[in-house]
């Protein structure tokens, strides 16, 4: 009897570490939500900023009395200071934590904000929309680093095509939505509301999220999917920046992300809206309805591709699939009906633009499954710089091109011209797919050493 007593003891505790296990892993899939949530917020703001001041073109130019290259490179001042930010970003959420990088960010584009809105010139202006742009920088890198913090690794493109799905709901609220608003609260305390929105949502985010499960008494995702923590030591961030940068792998999405999002955020982020009203003669209020379309089929694109992507193991493949369709929309702008498509395929045309841009999303994937995964942060920085050196340098040239032919080309014949550059942008980031490394969907860093 006490043999079987002794055989006995050491199961029950097994059975209880079993259950407490599970208990802690089941609170992780819970938690991990309200983590993702909050961010996810603040991801949104991010996008409204990103497409907001195409809306309010009009309303800019008529308060402040600016050229078409000034209100371009408002534009892009957002972009400049959120490609600048990449790499810092990606060394903050590796070294201070998304919690402390998001909260402070967050902080200050609401300051940014409000600046914006209350701005009594266009100098104002400008470093309004430079805090906004350095303030939300930090944020979709942030929540990629939570994201190989909280989520399983095969849940990776899921979750970002999930993340990129929320923050183009912000794209959305910035068309059709803020021009409403803008009609019935103005221009400024629409923006400024958006501060106030931004400084709560800051608050939130120091109070909700945690850089990891193991901040709260929970087990890691490594010790879960049983792996071990890294059988090559990571690297120091200087020394990790470095090996990023020089990985030739790195690269091609960077590239392909440049050319995509730079040609669509010149389209739904500064000129669309004019291009709708002057081309097709539709009004202000009208003419986001279909920029709205777009973004949608972003959002929903970026789920789309992201689940693909994850059940077929690929990375390449779909982003070839997508990418292709999306010059194919560019070169039917560009070139059906003289530059003027028939108004009736604008909407499907626009959907399709939008859905199938989101072949970049997968770069960031590749970009963090080619390097170390200990600098996850660092790598998909550098990959996120491309777009936004795509979406600060296309517009201003669209720009350039519409003060030195407004007075001399008709007016479809003007934005035929202007938009020939997306066109060309987004075929330069097509082809540079075709030298993506394919990872299917796991870092592959390891069996290149």
């Amino acid at each position: 009897m006490n043999i079987c007593v002794a055989e006995d003891e050491p199961v029950v505790p097994k059975r209880r570490r079993a259950m407490e296990q599970s208990q802690q892993i089941k609170k992780l899939k819970s938690y991990r939500w309200t983590v993702w949530g909050i961010l996810a917020i603040a991801y949104t703001i991010v996008f409204f900023h990103r497409l907001a001041v195409g809306v309010v073109r009009e309303d800019l130019v008529e308060s402040f009395q600016i050229t078409g290259t000034t209100f371009a490179n408002l534009g892009s001042t957002y972009f400049y200071a959120y490609m600048i930010m990449q790499i810092p970003s990606g060394i903050l959420a590796d070294s201070l934590g998304a919690r402390k990088t998001v909260t402070i960010g967050t902080l200050l584009a609401g300051i940014g904000s409000i600046v914006f809105g209350y701005a009594p010139d266009i100098t104002i202006a400008f470093l309004g929309r430079l805090l906004v742009g350095l303030g939300v920088s930090v944020v979709f890198i942030a929540i990629l680093k939570i994201q190989s913090q909280w989520f399983f690794e095969k849940e990776f493109g899921t979750m970002a095509g999930i993340t990129s799905f929320v923050g183009n709901l912000g794209g959305i609220f910035a068309q059709t939505p803020l021009a409403l608003m803008v009609a019935y609260f103005t221009w400024r305390s629409t923006f400024i509301a958006i501060g106030v929105v931004s400084l709560v949502i800051a608050v939130l985010c120091y109070l909700i999220v945690r850089n990891s499960p193991s901040e709260i008494g929970l087990p890691t995702i490594e010790s879960i999917e049983g792996r071990e923590k890294s059988m090559i030591k990571a690297p120091p961030l200087g020394e990790g920046l470095v090996k990023a940068l020089l990985n030739p792998r790195t690269w091609p999405p960077f590239f392909t992300f440049a050319g995509f999002f730079g040609a669509f955020a010149s389209l739904t982020g500064v000129w669309g809206i004019s291009y709708l009203t002057d081309v097709y003669g539709l009004s202000r209020e009208a003419a986001p309805n279909y920029t709205t379309v777009a973004v949608l089929g972003m959002a929903i694109g970026s789920i789309a591709i992201g689940k693909l992507s994850d059940a077929i193991k690929r990375r390449k493949l779909p982003m070839l699939i997508f990418g292709g369709i999306y010059v194919l929309t560019w070169g039917i702008l560009v070139f059906a009906g003289g530059g003027k498509p028939p108004i009736a395929i604008l909407y499907p045309l626009f959907f399709i633009m939008g859905f199938t841009c989101t072949a970049f999303v997968l770069g960031w994937a590749c970009g963090k499954e080619v390097n170390h995964p200990g600098i996850a942060g660092i790598s998909t920085s550098i990959v996120n710089i491309g777009g936004f050196f795509g979406a600060a340098v296309i517009p201003p040239l669209l720009g350039g091109i519409f003060d030195r032919y407004e007075e001399v080309l008709e007016t479809t014949v003007l934005y035929q011209k202007a938009f020939m550059y997306c066109f060309i942008a987004s075929t330069i980031g097509f082809l540079f797919i075709f030298l993506v490394k394919e990872t299917y969907c796991k870092n592959i860093y390891r069996e290149n050493k």
